[in-house]
C-alpha cells in the first residue's frame, strides 16, 4: 500500500479532492443522502470532510458511481478506442465490457490485440472479452478463424474479463470440440462467459446455462428475462441503435430479480450517442418508464460490476475506484462532471483533454475483392414465388416472407418489374474468393432511388449492399473498394455521400463529433432522399441483415440462411 494513500485515508495528509454539497446515491442501502466524498490515489477515501487540496462544490447535484456498459462492440461506434472513450466519458460511462469480435472477424488475432493495446492507459476502463465465435458460425466467410488455442494465452491478461458472447448455440449444445474447449478454458481461468441466445428456452436454455454461460443480452420479452434469471444468469437489457429492448423488458423486472439485471448498448452509433446519451440515456429511459431511480443506478453500476467480477468499482464507498459522475438530477441524468480513477476527465459534456491513439498498422488494409461478374446481383425465382427478408420495427429479428414476384425469361427477377422490392447482396471482401450471396428485401425497408453499401456487416463484415437499382449497387461496391471500407450511398449513377472507415473497414481515427456529424448527414439523406423506414436504422439494420445467428432469416456471402432450419435456402420459395 502506498504511503501517500495510507496517509490520506488516515487523515495524516490532505486528500487530493473533496466533493461537497452533493446528494450521494448509495446503491448498497438503496437511498440518497446529503454529504461529501473524499478522493485520493485514484480511490474513494470516505465520506468525512477531510482536509483536501482541491474542493468542488456540487451545488446540491447528485453523485452516482461511474456507469458501466455491460456489453458493447466499440467498433459499432465507428471509432477507435481512444476516440470512443472521448465520446462516452462526458456521458458518465467510465467502464465498458467490450467484445472486439467485429475487428477480430476482419483481422483475427491482429485485430484482437490491437483493441487490447489501444484500450490500455485510457481513462475509460475497457474490460475485453475474448471473441468466442470468429466466425460467428461455420457457414460464414470471415477474415480469420480464432481457435481455442489462439485465445487461451490471453485469458491470463488482467484486462481480459472472459469469453465473449457465445453465439454458436448449436455448436455448444451439440458438443463441438473447439467450442467446448473455449468454454472450458474460460471456466478454468475463473472468467465470465457471455451469452447470446435469442429465443432459446426450456431444456436448451437449461443446457446453455449448465455449460457455464453466465449472461444473455438477447432477451426481447419479459418471459425470456425471467427464464434466464431463474437459471442464475444475468440479463443485460439492451438499448442500442437498432435493437431497443429496455421498454419491452421492463414489465418483467421485479424487486426480486432486478439485482440480476444490468444495462448495455451492444451496438450504438456516434450520432445516436450524441443525441440520446450513453448509459445515462438508458437510466433516463428506465426512470421515465417507472423504474425507481436508485434501482436503475444500481443496475447500471453495482449489478454490472458484480456480474463481471469488478470488485473495485460499481459503488461510492471507501476503497473503491474513484469513478464518479455528478448528474443534475435522477430524472434526466444530465452529466455535469465525470471523474475516472479520481481524474476529472469531462465537464458539462466536453472532454478536458484529448487522448493518444495507437497506430492501427496492418488493420488499414482490409477490402480485398475478386473481380465482379457482369451481373453480380442476378437472382431467379422461376416459380414466381420468392422468399423475401422481412423486417420488424426496431428489432434485429427478421422474418422469411413469401410473396409473388414478376419474372422474366429464365425466372429472372428484375426490380423494374417489382416496384418497391429491393435486392440485397453480401460480397466476400477478405480473401477475394468471389463469393456473392444475393436475395430480396421487403419493400418495408424503404430505399427508393439508389443503393447503400457498407463494410459493417455483422459479424463477418463482408460488404452488404441493398438497392432498387443494380447499376447503383455495383457502383456503391466499387466505390467501397476504392475508399477502403465504410458506408457509401449512390443514386442515379453518382456517389451522393460516403463515410470512410479505414481501420478494418469498421472504425475511424477522426474525432467523434466529426464522424457523428458525417454519419448524421448520411442518416438525413437516408430519410430525405431514400425514404428509409422510420422503424429501421438505415445502416445498422442493413448491417445486421448479414448476421445469421439472430433469427430468423438472413443473408451471407453464401446465400440466404434460415436460422430455424439452420440451412441455406433458395430465393425461389418452391425450392
Amino acid at each position: 500500500m502506498e504511503a501517500s494513500y495510507f496517509d490520506m485515508v488516515t487523515g495524516r495528509a490532505p486528500a487530493e479532492l473533496r466533493i461537497d454539497n452533493v446528494r450521494i446515491v448509495d446503491v448498497f442501502c438503496g437511498e440518497v443522502r446529503e454529504g461529501s466524498v473524499c478522493v485520493g490515489g485514484g480511490r474513494i477515501l470516505g465520506f468525512s470532510r477531510l482536509e483536501a487540496r482541491e474542493i468542488v462544490d456540487g451545488q446540491g447535484a447528485c453523485l452516482i458511481p461511474g456507469l458501466i456498459d455491460g456489453h458493447v462492440h466499440i467498433e459499432s461506434s465507428m471509432l477507435c478506442p481512444a476516440r470512443f472513450a472521448e465520446l462516452i466519458l462526458p456521458f458518465g460511462t467510465t467502464t465498458v465490457v467490450a467484445d472486439p469480435h467485429e475487428i477480430a472477424n476482419v483481422k483475427g488475432m491482429d485485430g484482437l490485440r490491437y483493441m487490447l493495446e489501444a484500450s490500455r492507459g485510457l481513462p475509460l476502463s475497457v474490460r475485453v472479452m475474448l471473441s468466442s465465435c470468429v466466425p460467428a458460425l461455420p457457414v460464414e466467410d470471415a477474415g480469420a478463424t480464432l481457435e481455442a488455442a489462439d485465445l487461451a494465452p490471453l485469458l491470463s491478461d488482467p484486462d481480459v474479463g472472459g469469453l465473449a458472447e457465445m453465439m454458436n448455440v448449436p455448436g455448444l449444445l451439440g458438443g463441438a470440440p473447439d467450442v467446448l474447449a473455449k468454454v472450458g478454458a474460460a471456466q478454468a481461468a475463473g472468467k465470465v462467459i457471455d451469452g447470446h441466445a435469442p429465443m432459446l428456452s426450456g431444456a436448451g436454455l437449461d443446457a446453455y446455462a449448465a455449460l457455464g454461460v453466465n449472461t444473455d443480452h438477447e432477451c426481447t420479452t419479459p418471459e425470456e428475462l425471467k427464464e434466464r434469471v431463474a437459471r442464475g444468469m444475468y440479463v443485460l437489457m439492451r438499448e442500442g441503435s437498432a435493437g431497443r429492448e429496455v421498454k419491452k423488458l421492463l414489465p418483467g423486472l421485479t424487486p426480486a430479480n432486478q439485482r440480476r439485471c444490468l444495462f448495455c448498448t451492444d451496438d450504438r452509433q456516434p450520432a445516436d450517442i450524441l443525441e440520446r446519451g450513453h448509459i445515462n440515456g438508458i437510466l433516463k429511459l428506465a426512470v421515465e418508464n417507472g423504474v425507481d431511480a436508485v434501482d436503475a443506478v444500481r443496475m447500471a453500476t453495482l449489478n454490472a460490476a458484480e456480474c463481471y467480477g469488478l470488485r473495485d468499482r460499481g459503488a461510492i464507498a471507501p476503497g473503491r475506484r474513484a469513478d464518479l459522475v455528478l448528474v443534475k438530477d435522477l430524472k434526466d441524468f444530465e452529466v455535469l462532471a465525470c471523474w475516472a480513477g479520481g481524474e476529472l476527465v469531462a465537464r458539462e459534456g466536453r472532454m478536458l483533454r484529448s487522448l493518444d491513439m495507437l497506430d492501427p498498422g496492418v488493420l488499414k488494409s482490409s477490402v480485398n475483392l475478386a473481380p465482379l461478374p457482369a451481373r453480380p446481383f442476378s437472382v431467379k425465382a422461376s416459380s414466381g414465388r420468392a422468399r423475401v427478408i422481412g423486417l420488424l420495427e426496431h428489432s434485429l429479428i427478421t422474418e422469411c416472407r413469401v410473396q409473388e414476384v414478376a419474372t422474366r425469361e429464365g425466372g429472372e427477377v428484375e426490380l423494374a418489374d417489382n416496384p418497391g422490392l429491393l435486392k440485397i447482396a453480401v460480397i466476400e471482401r477478405h480473401h477475394a474468393t468471389g463469393k456473392i450471396g444475393v436475395g430480396l428485401l421487403d419493400a418495408q425497408y424503404g430505399l427508393k432511388g439508389g443503393a447503400i453499401a457498407t463494410t459493417i456487416a455483422h459479424d463477418s463484415h463482408n460488404i452488404v449492399v441493398a438497392g432498387d437499382d443494380e447499376a447503383d449497387m455495383l457502383l456503391a461496391v466499387q466505390e467501397m473498394e476504392r475508399i477502403g471500407g465504410g458506408i457509401v450511398m449512390v443514386s442515379g449513377g453518382r456517389v451522393l455521400a460516403e463515410l470512410p472507415l479505414p481501420i478494418g473497414g469498421l472504425m475511424s481515427d477522426r474525432p467523434a463529433e466529426e464522424v457523428a456529424q458525417k454519419l448524421q448527414e448520411l442518416l438525413c439523406l437516408a430519410s430525405s432522399h431514400y425514404h428509409i423506414w422510420e422503424g429501421a436504422d438505415a445502416f445498422m439494420t442493413l448491417s445486421f441483415l448479414a448476421l445469421p445467428v439472430i433469427p430468423h432469416f438472413k443473408i451471407t456471402a453464401r446465400g440466404l440462411f434460415d436460422m430455424d432450419t439452420f440451412s441455406f435456402v433458395d430465393v425461389d420459395a418452391e425450392k
